[in-house]
């Protein structure tokens, strides 16, 4: 029997963490690929760290280094260096993207119909619950969400925050449901001369904001910026790669992860569509009321265009077997990497927006951006499974 009662942690990083800045920067190159060519491939990695950024990875497509660097630069700007250890344009920035390998070029197109074939193996996780109107676990949403009201607050000109921080939220559950914060966690980079009870008068107004009403109470623990001082931040601070924050990215640990990262990397790689179609299945899943609570795994093989195995859990709350949610997806969506692109529409520059505040729990956007977040396939799925 699963544990009712409990605590439950996840964390968020800003998009001036220093591996936010090179998920950011790299997904920056994907949109620019996707933007010229729908069907351009592209896998670029980032390194940053003091006023330095190194690209390499392998494309195809018509986009030179200096469209590359000069990305970098814009996204650096964006997220709001400007410091004497990382400034957007005086930091060095290297590039080292070439070509894609012509054996990989083989396998993704090689599949039953041309650039059918999956851009690699692996396994993927799409998660879904009823704990939050996103349908997504409470700790990581609201982690998420205090980053993201901080970095709107100083992008709309609080000076004494800077671009570099991270949150925590440790969510009390009773009978199984979220009901208040326990332990909120916030390190935020700051202008010199403040102490952590400055930043936490700055910040704490902003928190409880961000938090459902009555989250927040006197038995609430605080620690804000628990080292003391934080004034050297970002990629100055500590070293940066595309890819390390794939939890960030996902559930918070809520739930199984595949270990594939998503940025800078165009969506024929599976890593990041079946990942997009995982969350786009559980969601309907638990929209279409079948479960409260529900994990999609999907598997894939290089250069093979059909899924080698679709799973469902979904935690004893299933209003059917998995076995006929299984059979409904197969029968509701195509989920060959062509089909996933089509029905999400992912050939877009949609990417930059994703790299930061989680791929997850957004709203689908006019450009196309967080497609997979619609509920529109959830009465078909719902008819599909009654029918077993």
């Amino acid at each position: 029997m699963s544990r009712k009662d409990y605590l439950f942690t996840s964390e968020s990083v800003s998009e001036g963490h220093p591996d936010k800045v090179s998920d950011a920067i790299s997904d920056a190159i994907v949109d620019i690929f996707l933007g010229k060519n729908p069907e351009a491939r592209v896998a670029v990695e980032t390194l940053t760290t003091t006023n330095h950024v190194v690209l390499a990875g392998e494309v195809r497509g018509s986009v030179g280094q200096d469209e590359m660097i000069a990305a970098a630069r814009k996204t650096i700007r964006e997220i709001g260096y400007e410091q004497k250890g990382f400034h957007w344009d005086t930091c060095h920035v290297d590039c080292y993207v070439h070509a894609q390998s012509a054996d990989i070029a083989q396998g993704v197109d090689s599949g039953e119909d041309k650039d059918e074939g999956a851009g690699d193996q692996g396994i993927m996780f799409g998660y879904a619950c009823d704990e939050t109107p996103e349908l997504m676990p409470a700790p990581i949403l609201y982690s998420h969400r205090i980053l993201k009201t901080l970095a709107d607050v100083r992008h709309g000109g609080e000076k004494r925050l800077g671009p570099d921080s991270k949150s925590q939220v440790t969510v009390e559950y009773r009978d199984g449901k979220p009901v208040r914060a326990d332990t909120i966690v916030l390190s935020t980079q700051h202008a010199e001369g403040l102490d952590s009870d400055d930043v936490r008068a700055i910040v704490e107004p902003h928190i409880i904001g961000s938090m459902p009403d009555g989250w927040v109470d006197d038995k609430t623990v605080w620690h804000v910026n628990p080292t003391g001082r934080f004034v050297i931040g970002g990629p100055d601070g500590d070293a940066g790669l595309t890819g390390r924050k794939i939890i960030v990215d996902t559930y918070g640990g809520a739930a199984p992860h595949g270990g594939g990262a998503f940025s800078g990397k165009d969506p024929t790689k599976v890593d990041r569509s079946a990942a997009y179609a995982s969350r786009y299945l559980a969601k309907n899943i638990v929209a279409a009321g079948l479960a409260t609570k529900c994990c999609v795994q999907l598997s894939y093989a290089i250069g093979v265009a059909e899924p080698l195995s679709i799973y469902v859990d979904d935690y004893g709350t299933g209003e059917v077997h998995p076995m006929e949610i299984e059979r409904a997806i197969r029968e509701t969506v195509s989920l060959t990497p062509r089909g996933i692109r089509t029905k999400l529409g992912l050939n877009r520059p949609i990417y930059r927006k994703t790299a930061a505040y989680g791929h997850f729990g957004r709203q689908p956007e006019a450009d196309g951006s967080f497609s997979w977040e619609k509920t529109d396939i959830a009465d078909a799925l719902k008819a599909a499974a009654s029918r077993g």
